[in-house]
């Protein structure tokens, strides 16, 4: 069965249109096993890989520059193959419904065959890192990459801005959605009208759970730390996404010709396996209360796209030299500054 009846696409096809389908096909390298998928089931890898290519989407049309780029490699017939999305968090109990740190999240990976790859202390940012993988296709569906933010671990003003901003967060987990992902759990598949039901849900977990917060309390925020600046203001939306290219450095300067807003350098992991580099946040304009109760707008930075070059283990196993799957903590948090920039 080809990919054009394939369940994938039936399961995308149901929810956004055969257009969006279609571009989001002819866009993303997909693995010949989850495209071609007959069904009549949606497995948990052919879930995880409908998810990530809605939250890509859901990236592009937030990202400008990403957009332009995607755009350019279909022009140019080159498809991109999407390594990994990242995602802020905050661990703090007391944030309204929504569970506290990582677990707003992972509560949803897990039964889709996600599970932990790596931890990375983030200690400049005063946050902890986690890679989380799909067990049974690693490194062909996307990887998650978790970050929490530890309040505790700053000022006592700080700390309570962040209660106020997060107290009120809703759960957009609906007690339905939350039956069907422990069937999925146990069952390791779902029918395409219970996909079709929960994969909406999924994908609004990926968005900001709290309401709009004062401009005060965004600048406390800011002043210690701009991640969970960004946090107050996008919630848990995809922070980025990332192209795994065969040479990221080639890329960077195709891309610094084309005058795109890419980073200056190309950052390296100890290993020397791991590349990456991004282009810069988009700017987004998003509404705060000011102190006379009325509604004001600022520009704050938004989310961005990140390009990596991974290659493989030096180690052999079973004849396969297997992808270097890894992160690496110095590197993650020059990534983060992506977003640091809130002039």
């Amino acid at each position: 069965m080809n990919s054009q009846n394939g369940i994938l696409r039936q399961l995308l096809e149901t929810l956004i249109g055969a257009e969006r389908t279609d571009h989001l096909f002819r866009a993303l390298i997909i693995h010949s096993d989850l495209s071609s998928n007959p069904g009549p089931h949606v497995s948990r890898a052919v879930l995880a890989q409908a998810l990530n290519m809605l939250l890509f989407e859901d990236l592009l049309e937030r990202v400008p520059a990403a957009e332009q780029y995607v755009q350019r490699c279909l022009d140019q017939n080159r498809t991109v193959m999407h390594d990994h999305g990242a995602v802020r968090t905050v661990a703090l109990e007391g944030m309204g419904a929504l569970p506290a740190g990582q677990e707003a999240i992972t509560r949803i990976l897990r039964p889709l065959g996600y599970a932990l790859n790596g931890t990375y202390p983030l200690e400049r940012l005063r946050m902890t890192g986690r890679s989380y993988a799909q067990a049974d296709y690693p490194e062909d569906i996307a990887q998650f990459f978790i970050s929490e933010l530890h309040p505790e671990r700053f000022s006592r003003p700080f700390q309570e801005a962040v209660l106020r901003v997060t107290e009120q967060s809703k759960d957009p987990v609906t007690p339905e959605a939350a039956a069907l992902l422990k069937k999925i759990e146990a069952e390791g598949s779902l029918s395409l009208e219970d996909s079709a039901k929960l994969l909406p849900v999924l994908v609004q977990v990926f968005d900001r759970q709290h309401p709009e917060l004062s401009l005060l309390d965004y600048e406390v925020l800011l002043a210690e730390s701009p991640e969970m600046a960004w946090i107050s203001t996008e919630g848990n939306a995809f922070n980025h996404a990332t192209d795994r290219v065969p040479d990221v450095d080639q890329l960077s300067a195709e891309q610094k010709a084309l005058k795109q807003p890419i980073k200056d350098v190309v950052e390296k992991s100890q290993s020397g396996r791991v590349r990456q580099t991004a282009f810069h946040a988009a700017r987004v304009q998003r509404s705060f209360r000011g102190a006379d109760g009325k509604m004001v707008t600022k520009e704050v930075p938004g989310s961005f796209y990140e390009f990596i070059t991974r290659l493989p283990m030096p180690e052999e196993k079973e004849g396969k030299r297997k992808l270097d799957l890894s992160f690496d903590s110095s590197k993650a948090q020059a990534i983060f500054k992506m977003t640091a920039n809130s002039t």
